[in-house]
């Protein structure tokens, strides 16, 4: 049997078997094993997963219904976050476990599962260190298939916020990406500063996006999320507009630490309430190695959820 019939079949079984519904993510090592049947037709991956997990991830009331817990990181650092420490097939039962502890405590609300992955590392000098594309491609499709969303963030380095979202938007072509930015590294001087956006750069991000959207086609609401710790990392914070559609913009609050901490500065993004949609990130234990952050002790779902506001984005790094 060729490879390109078996996969059909499989989809085919998948799509027309009402029982699978409920066992969605029973085939995690079976994707793993069949990854090379899987990374090379985007149009039956996304049959699969619109007809699984359908359109209600790409309306704009996502979050009246749903919480989304998402692993943050690289595949190739351990550093950098829980992503690049665990292969996917051990990474996502991990995942569902974090995500069934929201769901048990949200009430009515569900629970949506992603992986958060950094596109482009900024290096010395504010160059940027782009994802090999078949690794990401492989998270594109096992995101696909199992129900996922997935996030790709640009760490921006030397370049311009409009030309890291640029890099970024033909992915928007898969249903369950959304993409992502980091004011802290859009810098020069990686981990000796803190980098910035202005209200202005966020502004003309969501238009470019908006536009590409629209122009392509691109199907219902997509996210573009953003992180902050420090004041100065967006210039004229009250000046940002989150009413783009269809583009919904994610104000999340980053930092590690104690608990205490991360609330005061979460009271601080509190306070930009022209952002309404919040997220929160937290970091899980890797080392006590110098430079490696990490929360001490990490805060339970139920602090997370009694935030105010409540974050509809979670990000465990």
């Amino acid at each position: 049997m060729t490879r390109g019939l078996f996969l059909i079949i499989f989809v085919i079984t998948l799509i027309v078997t009402p029982s699978n519904i409920n066992k969605k993510y029973d085939y995690f090592e079976r994707t793993q094993k069949e990854s090379a049947l899987f990374s090379y037709c985007q149009k039956i991956s996304t049959i699969t997963y619109n007809n699984f997990f359908g359109k209600k991830f790409l309306q704009s009331n996502i979050f009246e219904n749903n919480h989304i817990v998402a692993y943050y990181g690289h595949p190739k650092s351990k550093i950098m976050g829980i992503v690049g420490r665990y292969p996917i097939t051990e990474l996502a039962p991990m995942l569902l476990q974090t995500a069934n502890s929201y769901d048990k405590i949200n009430g009515n609300k569900g629970v949506i599962p992603a992986i958060y992955l950094i596109y482009g590392t900024c290096q010395p000098g504010g160059e940027i260190n782009r994802i090999n594309k078949q690794l990401l491609q492989s998270y594109i499709d096992f995101t696909l298939l199992n129900g996922m969303l997935l996030y790709l963030d640009h760490q921006i380095g030397k370049y311009t916020l409009a030309e890291a979202i640029r890099e970024l938007l033909p992915y928007l072509r898969y249903p369950n990406v959304h993409l992502a930015f980091d004011p802290e590294w859009h810098t020069t001087k990686p981990m000796r500063e803190i980098g910035s956006v202005t209200a202005q750069d966020i502004n003309s991000a969501q238009i470019i996006m908006r536009d590409y959207m629209i122009k392509n086609n691109i199907p219902g609401v997509r996210q573009l999320v953003f992180h902050q710790f420090k004041p100065k990392m967006v210039i004229g914070r009250d000046r940002v507009i989150a009413m783009t559609y269809p583009v919904m913009l994610i104000h999340t609050t980053s930092g590690w630490g104690p608990p205490e901490n991360k609330m005061s500065t979460h009271e601080m993004n509190s306070l930009a309430v022209n952002m309404p949609n919040k997220g929160f990130k937290l970091w899980f234990f890797y080392s006590n190695q110098k430079g490696v952050h990490f929360d001490n002790p990490l805060m339970t779902p139920e602090q997370v959820l009694n935030l105010k506001p409540e974050p509809k984005l979670i990000i465990y790094q």
